[in-house]
């Protein structure tokens, strides 16, 4: 069985962290867009759901180093994240937690910051407020209760350690309960009967009953859209850490072994998993990034008899990714991993507009940094 050698990981994270550091003249007081262009990322202000990566990279550059550089420059985008949700600038969705999980919890959990903790605060309030009785579930996008937006997505699972957090330092009950209401919607719904997930999925405004699943980034709405099935990866395995139900370890199994499955020889999926080895559509080195996450997170969990084939899967992914996608040189991309993609048009699907194919992209970044150090330390994550 191969193994990530300990100084393959160091070399790796050394590296990231130096590009991180020639990073912070030009993304401090400005964020990284979503996705680069050429393989560079632009400034932009803290708006869209993908500057908490930004912010996320500089605290994990942080643990690892000790630089306080790191630490000045997530704390004074902190503040922006505190103004952000103050001001309502770009909050009407259910992104919060990707925004102010890496962000502003991360600078309380890390350092104790008192801005970050009221920051993330607001943002789990912000959140609750989309939560739909008839359905149990937290709106995603639009205004609420509107019918063409009456949906959850997968990717919500990553936004409610935002609010089991919030309870915890409250110590009100509310943001909990919530969370465990819009996981069971999720569980119930997103997943197919062939492990594969949905995207989207849209129930009736006025009784609540699940109406159908449908997707709004992947090829179409059969198929499994790879950085969506990634977030049910993820998502499961937090999912279990707060809920400790063990219907989630039996999902996360299901879920991951059809990811799994579906990654070519390089082991990292084409942006959709209908794709199979030899296509020339477009990779999607992220959603190996965010797989590999999930499953070290969900690894102590598992029986010893199943361990060994997940462990092993997460070292050829981010071997991978390492010696195949992983930015080399500041003058090669202000990124971190390179063959991402943000969204595809297909023939099945024309919602999305081609974007951010085969770049970085900002979560792509943050995921495989948080890898490695999953892999080299013992971490306290932030979600």
């Amino acid at each position: 069985m191969e193994t990530l050698h300990k100084e393959l990981l160091e070399q790796a994270l050394e590296c990231a962290v130096r590009c991180l550091k020639t990073n912070l003249k030009d993304f401090t007081y400005s964020f990284q867009d979503s996705n680069s262009v050429n393989q560079f990322y632009k400034q932009t202000p803290n708006v869209e759901w993908t500057t908490g990566f930004c912010t996320g990279e500089y605290w994990l550059a942080y643990e690892y180093t000790k630089d306080e550089a790191f630490e000045e420059a997530a704390l004074i985008q902190v503040e922006s994240f505190l103004e952000r949700i103050q001001k309502k600038i770009d909050v009407n969705h259910h992104d919060m937690g990707f925004l102010y999980t890496p962000s502003c919890v991360a600078a309380y959990k890390l350092i104790g910051d008192e801005t970050g903790k009221e920051a993330a605060l607001l943002a789990a309030d912000n959140l609750i407020a989309r939560f739909q009785e008839k359905g149990q579930f937290l709106q995603a996008w639009g205004a609420l209760g509107v019918e063409d937006n009456y949906r959850l997505i997968i990717d919500c699972l990553l936004n409610l350690p935002l609010l089991y957090w919030a309870s915890e330092v409250t110590g009100d009950e509310k943001y909990a309960q919530i969370a465990r209401k819009h996981t069971t919607t999720s569980l119930q719904n997103l997943i197919r009967p062939d492990c594969s997930t949905y995207h989207t999925y849209f129930f009736d405004k006025n009784t609540g009953e699940p109406v159908r699943g449908v997707t709004h980034q992947g090829y179409r709405d059969g198929s499994a859209w790879a950085r969506g099935q990634a977030w049910g990866v993820y998502g499961t395995a937090l999912a279990y850490r707060y809920t400790q139900d063990p219907v989630c370890i039996e999902l996360f199994e299901k879920i991951t072994g059809f990811f799994i499955e579906k990654l070519p020889r390089d082991h990292v999926p084409y942006w959709d998993l209908e794709f199979e080895e030899g296509s020339d559509e477009p990779k999607d080195s992220s959603a190996a990034a965010i797989a590999v996450c999930g499953i070290l997170e969900m690894l102590p969990n598992l029986e010893e008899t199943k361990r060994e084939y997940y462990q092993e899967a997460t070292w050829y992914m981010l071997k991978s990714l390492i010696e195949n996608y992983a930015v080399k040189d500041v003058k090669e991309s202000n990124g971190l991993l390179l063959h991402g993609v943000y969204a595809k048009n297909s023939p099945y699907n024309p919602i999305p507009k081609d974007r951010g194919v085969d770049e970085c992209n900002t979560w792509g970044d943050y995921f495989y940094l948080e890898a490695l150090i999953r892999m080299t330390k013992r971490w306290n994550p932030y979600w």
